[in-house]
């Protein structure tokens, strides 16, 4: 995979769990992921963020008990953290000078083919604007039939509509393995995945458990929507800099598909 800093266009997924920690924001991580995206810019890379967390930091704010949270108190979790969320990034990037923007989106906004264009329109302005988006699910309205579901999904989608040539899901393990590495000690790992033939699909069923709330099945979906429209996709692990800790290039540790 090309160096990060040569990317035209770059969307980035970040977890809740990178984000967020027992309800309160990793403002030290997030600080350090706002420097990252500096260096990107000043390099001329446009770059789109897709970042959970709202529900995590609402439902910190709320002290709302572990566990499953029914749709509505799920929604109003959302509606507390969404405003903490944004505010967080505007805080973090706004020091390097650069502009933050709000975009809340949902299933719908990529199926239904005129807010598709009005999605793409206002995202292609930002970015000639010099913005950077901070893009998220929209999950204070959508339920189940109009959920994405998980940002590897939207992050994907967000990159077909951006048209970007490079995404990164920034994950809590460095990239795809044969099995579970946490359970299985013979585990792999892919340096790089040619093609997701249907033996890859079946070591994401084993590889999925407990590594994200989407697993490794969501990131081959990602991966097959984003390299469908030719824009290529790494998984690695988020606890790392993208750029300072790697001189610019895409970090050894991941896997490029």
């Amino acid at each position: 995979m090309a160096s990060l800093s040569e990317a035209r266009r770059l969307v980035v997924k970040i977890g809740s769990s990178l984000l967020v920690q027992n309800g309160r924001l990793r403002v030290d991580w997030l600080r350090a992921l706002a420097e990252d995206v500096a260096h990107l810019k000043s390099s001329g890379t446009d770059v789109v963020l897709v970042s959970s967390g709202s529900i995590a930091l609402g439902r910190g704010a709320l002290d709302m008990p572990a566990g499953e949270l029914a749709l509505e108190q799920s929604q109003a979790a959302a509606a507390v953290g969404q405003i903490r969320l944004a505010r967080a990034y505007e805080e973090a990037l706004a020091p390097h000078g650069i502009t933050t923007a709000q975009v809340l989106v949902t299933l719908e906004d990529s199926t239904d083919r005129r807010r598709y264009l009005n999605s793409r329109a206002t995202l292609e302005q930002l970015l000639a604007l010099g913005v950077v988006p901070i893009v998220n699910e929209n999950d204070t309205v959508a339920t189940d039939e109009i959920r994405y579901g998980d940002n590897d999904r939207l992050a994907a989608q967000i990159a077909v509509t951006v048209g970007a040539d490079q995404l990164i899901l920034l994950s809590d393990v460095d990239g795809f393995y044969s099995g579970n590495p946490k359970s299985d000690p013979s585990a792999h790992r892919f340096d790089q995945i040619d093609a997701i033939t249907p033996e890859i699909e079946a070591m994401a069923e084993d590889a999925g458990t407990g590594l994200s709330k989407g697993g490794m099945k969501t990131k081959l979906w990602a991966a097959k929507t984003a390299t469908r429209a030719g824009c290529t996709m790494a998984i690695t692990q988020g606890a790392m800099n993208l750029i300072r800790s790697t001189g610019s290039m895409f970090p050894p540790t991941a896997s490029a598909v």
